[in-house]
């Protein structure tokens, strides 16, 4: 185990798996998909009636802890409130203990759920179980910062061995003694824990993806052999250990046996796929691999009547692995709102084909941002189509900022030798940052008007 540790932090890139590098009509009208989703787009209303209380979450999360709108989005899909007295409370207790705002941004980031926890009754109490049993406030806000979710176990034997895990850990790892910590530790389950998240750490693992690990259910640290041997796998097929994929892939090879895994390839096979596809795959995406032939199946089906071709969902899959998880509802949805905004089918498919992830975008972003480019910025919606990777950069960020700084020299008539017409959606938003400014700010010889665009890009323009 150890010299494979040192083979891998001696080596550029690990060696791929070689033995696993082998070469291994339309059915129907679109709109009749439309028909057979029926039930499942009207499930979506229900969703609908919960936005306000998501609008609500998004602004707390934005005023209280300056999170990103982006952030606070994505936050407010796993939890939302209409009130802001429960999650003042937590803040205020996190507060009380000593944690900093950013300390409290990033717990919340991680483990949202706190927010709808009993500040007093239940994390109270396990800050003060933990104090009660040594710990002092620089430790516990260390150690919650770390590991967030170790909050989730339940006040006594469970949160105390799981705190005392990480925080020999994190001595371990200020230490730098990584493999005599692992080789001086007895044998046993916790141990083995401990001595396995180490292995990790000095392969080159993040310490932030490390100890999810200790409080997951998978078991994926428990063991010895089984460990070190998914890990051996992992190692040799490539993956970069400072990756998430890593991590994940780590977990999906130590809890699916061989045969599982010969299983769902002989299913890819019968697709049309080859061996080497599914492992390029699995590179890319590692949790492709947990979808059961019923769901892959499926999707391969659900694309289809959309209007793709056989290859062209093969083609799909290859490209973007994390569409095979999608539901039927997910892709419904979808597709009823492209084609609201004025997309024919034939056009959705297009858009499908060129930027699969699309579809796995949220349907009411997408939407904003498609009524956004075509009402308000007046590009055609066959330039969306033949452009659709635009519809997964950041309205925030890129798109609205870069737009403004369009639509002001647009007023002036400064858009070079186009005069007042609109330049290209494609040197607008796809280009660098560097040629966006070269192309469209600094290249203007009144410097007045330069800072004036400076600011409206940064956000820093008062209207």
């Amino acid at each position: 185990m150890y010299s494979l540790i040192r083979h891998g932090r001696s080596s550029t890139h690990l060696q791929k798996w070689r033995h696993l590098r082998v070469s291994v009509k339309l059915v129907e009208n679109a709109f009749a998909f439309s028909n057979s989703f029926s039930s499942a787009i009207a499930a979506n209303v229900s969703s609908r009636d919960g936005q306000k209380g998501k609008n609500f979450t998004v602004s707390y999360l934005v005023d209280s802890l300056g999170l990103a709108k982006k952030v606070a989005e994505s936050i407010s899909r796993k939890v939302s409130f209409e009130d802001k007295c429960n999650p003042d409370s937590v803040l205020s207790l996190f507060r009380s203990y000593g944690f900093t705002n950013s300390q409290i941004s990033s717990i919340i980031t991680d483990y949202p759920l706190l927010l709808r926890a009993a500040a007093e009754k239940s994390v109270g109490l396990k800050f003060k179980f933990l104090q009660s049993r040594g710990a002092s406030s620089s430790e516990l806000t260390e150690i919650v910062s770390t590991v967030p979710k170790i909050l989730a176990k339940k006040e006594g034997k469970s949160i105390s061995r799981y705190y005392d895990l990480v925080k020999e850990i994190i001595e371990a790892d200020k230490s730098s003694k990584f493999e005599n910590s692992c080789l001086s530790l007895p044998q046993g389950k916790q141990e083995n824990k401990i001595r396995n998240v180490l292995v990790l750490r000095e392969l080159g693992v993040p310490q932030k993806r490390l100890f999810p690990l200790l409080i997951s259910a998978c078991g994926v640290v428990c063991g010895k052999e089984k460990f070190e041997e998914s890990l051996k796998k992992v190692v040799e097929m490539g993956f970069d250990p400072t990756s998430s994929k890593f991590v994940q892939a780590l977990k999906v090879v130590y809890r699916t046996s061989d045969k599982t895994i010969e299983e769902k390839i002989n299913v890819y096979k019968r697709l049309g796929f080859v061996v080497g596809d599914v492992w390029a795959m699995f590179k890319k995406c590692p949790e492709f691999m947990n979808n059961s032939e019923k769901k892959i199946c499926q999707t391969f089906e659900t694309l289809k009547k959309c209007g793709l071709l056989e290859d062209e969902v093969l083609s799909m899959f290859k490209k973007y692995p994390q569409c095979i998880g999608l539901s039927e509802k997910k892709i419904a949805y979808s597709i009823e709102t492209i084609v609201g905004l004025g997309f024919t089918r034939d056009e959705f498919v297009e858009m499908v084909k060129c930027f699969p992830s699309c579809l796995n975008l949220s349907v009411e972003l997408v939407k904003k941002k498609i009524e956004f480019l075509v009402k308000e910025m007046n590009w055609p919606l066959k330039v969306v189509v033949s452009n659709t990777s635009i519809l997964g950069l950041s309205m925030e960020k890129r798109i609205v900022p870069r737009c403004n700084v369009i639509k002001a020299l647009k007023s002036k008539g400064l858009l070079g030798d186009r005069g007042n017409k609109l330049s290209p959606i494609t040197s607008v938003l796809k280009s660098t940052d560097q040629d966006f400014l070269k192309r469209y700010v600094s290249n203007h010889e009144d410097k007045e008007l330069v800072a004036e665009l400076m600011a409206i890009l940064t956000g820093d323009h008062v209207s």
